[in-house]
């Protein structure tokens, strides 16, 4: 059975960092990363990483984004600096391999003062 387990977020001011972490379990995942959900919208990417180290960030965190995968402990991590009230939002780690796309239960983010 494949588990996804978040660690981190909480409340972070404006300007603030986020880092969050996501444990894997039951199998080595080809791409890992991070997506997000605020109230009211669409679940969106923010980061992936491959097995080779590929990574991909979305639009809005490039530049201020690092997504990492540590594949001796099996765990994807993500930092997230400057951020802003509106990427307030439900923060799921993200795994797919073997045909199948995996998440996490999400984790809370909350940008304010």
């Amino acid at each position: 059975q494949v588990q996804l387990v978040e660690s981190g977020g909480g409340l972070v001011q404006p300007g603030g960092s986020l880092r969050l972490s996501c444990a894997v379990s039951g199998t080595i995942l080809g791409v890992m990363g991070w997506y997000r959900q605020a109230p009211g919208k669409q679940r969106e990417l923010v980061a992936t990483i491959s097995l080779g180290g590929r990574t991909i960030y979305a639009d809005s965190v490039e530049g201020r984004s690092l997504v990492s995968r540590d594949d001796t402990k099996n765990t994807v991590s993500l930092q997230v600096n400057s951020l802003k009230p509106e990427e307030t939002a439900v923060y799921y780690c993200f795994g797919r391999g073997w045909g199948s796309d995996y998440w996490g239960q999400g984790t809370q983010v909350t940008v304010s003062s």
